[in-house]
């Protein structure tokens, strides 16, 4: 009994040596504890400013917002990175700093393979920075996605459809999938076909299509982006007319959709003026079994006025 006695004593010394002694550590390390929070906060504040003040000045640089907003966040990022290492140091801790970048180094083939997604999109986000087939608010398709481009991030592309939909594309998808930009060099042609009847002139129908563009505003013409009409196919009841012209795209989908929709409507109306006729396609009924299984019946007297009129 005394031998329990005495080592439960001990054991009670040793834990009320061992509370004495973390309280005593502690208390000292508590000035380098508060020094590291410190720098951490200074740290945050300084790599945001820096963040700031470098995406302006990529911006006035080089007029590419893409790339000042995706340098800064980098620039930002790696700052309060350091500043972290750096606090830790301050605290005391720098064993656990140097134990980190020692595990991340001993581990890197497993987290390789655990965030290779990770590194690819952050790898393609760089190369997207310098050199990629878009800008912000560039009107582009990229698989299946269509839409404006609204951010780079470092992991992925954000895309704002134009019904609303916000889309983020991984950055390595748009290096390894086609890109269409259709805002790149500012222009896209429209085309759509007006069918005519077989009787009517497609000389003069081509003759009044093309002036009926010129005086639309909004399509362009120049010596690169010519206007156009040619014959697309002889249909069942029409000669089919396919109809080509140009419109500006840095208002895309509502500008070039509106032009579209005004040319389509003026071209209808010009050839009507000009009597043209544009007829429905035939549709040939046929009818199988006996008359008496067909419920519309037509009197002699209606057939004699439908002959007449």
């Amino acid at each position: 009994m005394l031998i329990l006695n005495l080592a439960s004593q001990n054991f009670s010394e040793t834990i009320t040596q061992s509370f004495a002694n973390f309280y005593t550590e502690f208390t000292n390390q508590l000035p380098g504890i508060g020094m590291g929070i410190l720098i951490v906060i200074i740290g945050t504040l300084i790599a945001t400013w820096l963040g700031q003040f470098a995406r302006k000045r990529i911006a006035f640089r080089t007029q590419d917002p893409l790339m000042s907003q995706f340098l800064s966040k980098a620039l930002k990022y790696t700052l309060i990175t350091i500043a972290i290492i750096l606090a830790l140091k301050a605290a005391g801790l720098g064993a656990i700093a140097s134990g980190i970048f020692t595990a991340a180094g001993a581990s890197a083939v497993v987290l390789g393979f655990a965030f290779k997604d990770i590194g690819q999109n952050f790898i393609a986000g760089i190369i997207l920075a310098f050199s990629r087939p878009y800008d912000i608010n560039d009107t582009v398709e990229i698989g299946e996605n269509f839409g404006k481009v609204k951010a780079l991030e470092f992991r992925y592309t954000k895309l704002k459809t134009f019904d609303g939909k916000d889309v983020y594309i991984p950055n390595s998808d748009v290096l390894t999938k086609p890109v269409t930009n259709y805002t790149e060099d500012g222009f896209f042609r429209w085309d759509f076909v007006v069918g005519i009847a077989y009787e009517n002139n497609i000389t003069e129908a081509k003759q009044i299509i093309l002036e009926t563009l010129k005086k639309e505003p909004n399509v362009i013409t120049d010596a690169d982006h010519q206007n156009f009409v040619v014959e697309d196919a002889l249909d069942t009841s029409t000669v089919n007319l396919k109809v080509y012209f140009w419109v500006d795209t840095k208002d895309f989908r509502k500008m070039a959709l509106t032009t579209k929709g005004s040319v389509i409507r003026s071209v209808k109306e010009a050839l009507i003026a000009g009597d043209f006729y544009m007829p429905a396609d035939i549709q040939e009924v046929k009818i199988y079994g006996a008359e008496k299984d067909f419920p519309i019946r037509i009197s002699r007297d209606e057939i004699e006025d439908i002959k007449n009129n």
